[in-house]
């Protein structure tokens, strides 16, 4: 199996090719969308998961941490941003924020518990904190709503100095939304090759080792479940804007797991941009498989134990593959030209 450190890349790149072929791809989705029989709102929901599985990738694929509680810090960030609208100031900028902080704050207090322990105790764990905020979700019916969620979430212009712009339409939303997710993207990027990124893959190869050699194990840990965490309450924001409600649907195991196998299944385990591929892979199955039958969740299942079992690496992992084939077989046809015919 492919890792991590076998992919290429380029630590001292702020820019790179595949972030321009995205940022081109978000600038004509809301027209590409509808050309090929599909909705615009599915390009929102797509940006708003990619930023949510990259987010969760520093951790999962990164780091070898599995969470899979981690839609919790999604549902608070959104539940923050609703009851910042509300009961605060509507404020685009101060939702943000608030969305931001409180799921960061709750990815720390989580992290101190969690960042003791590794493999399954780990996972567990992250499970059963996960619960836990779900069940607040559903009980705190004056803050919440409860299981009919909070609703009436407005969506609050963009305010930049004297300028002033409508998010209410939805190609409007999704070129912010494309924004924010261009500049988590670029985030993620640098950390993951950074010192800090190659701490959190040493941790990764033998978190024994990595604490041997004097890294503070328990701090990196903590530190980059914080920050998925965080990342996850920015997504959270942006899914309460675009459904303008919060619910705590979003926090439930179901929710934890897509975003764990999008990631299996694009590659994360492998690559930087797996999660893109999983995402997009995801929602474009729900969609055209779902208009030709009921049962598409069955077959995405299938194929993504196909893919556990045949191969591991992912789609990121066979791209990677096969290009690396191509490259050879370019290589030896370079070597070892074919002799031209002669005329008869």
């Amino acid at each position: 199996m492919i890792s991590l450190s076998d992919i290429p890349a380029r630590p001292s790149a702020w820019i790179t090719p595949p972030m321009i072929a995205l940022a081109l791809l978000l600038l004509a989705a809301p027209y590409l969308l509808p050309a090929v029989g599909l909705y615009q709102y599915l390009g929102i929901e797509i940006a708003i998961w990619i930023g949510f599985a990259l987010g969760f990738n520093l951790l999962f694929g990164y780091t070898g941490l599995h969470s899979f509680g981690h839609g919790a810090y999604l549902g608070i960030g959104a539940y923050a941003f609703g009851l910042f609208q509300h009961h605060v100031a509507v404020s685009l900028w101060g939702g943000l924020l608030a969305a931001v902080l409180a799921a960061g704050i709750a990815g720390a207090m989580v992290g101190a518990f969690l960042s003791h322990r590794r493999g399954i105790y780990y996972a567990l764990l992250t499970i059963g904190f996960g619960q836990i905020f779900w069940f607040l979700a559903m009980k705190l019916h004056r803050v919440t709503g409860g299981e009919d969620g909070l609703l009436g979430i407005p969506r609050p212009p963009m305010t930049i100095g004297p300028w002033q712009i409508a998010l209410t339409d939805n190609r409007a939303l999704f070129y912010f939304t494309a924004v924010l997710l261009l500049a988590t993207v670029v985030l993620a990027w640098r950390l993951a090759n950074s010192p800090f990124g190659r701490v959190l893959q040493a941790i990764r190869q033998n978190e024994t080792r990595a604490r041997f050699i004097g890294y503070d194990v328990w701090r990196f840990k903590w530190a980059v479940f914080t920050l998925s965490a965080m990342l996850a309450g920015l997504a959270g924001s942006l899914l309460a804007m675009a459904q303008q409600s919060a619910y705590p649907d979003v926090m439930s195991l179901h929710q934890s797991g897509l975003v764990v196998m999008m990631v299996l299944v694009g590659g994360g385990l492998v690559s930087f941009w797996g999660p893109v591929l999983g995402v997009v892979f995801y929602f474009v199955a729900r969609d055209v498989l779902g208009g030709l039958t009921e049962t598409w969740l069955l077959w995405y299942g299938l194929t993504f134990m196909a893919m556990v079992m045949l191969r591991p690496e992912g789609l990121a992992g066979m791209l990677h593959g096969l290009r690396q084939r191509c490259a050879r077989l370019q290589h030896a046809s370079r070597q070892h030209p074919q002799p031209a015919t002669e005329k008869a």
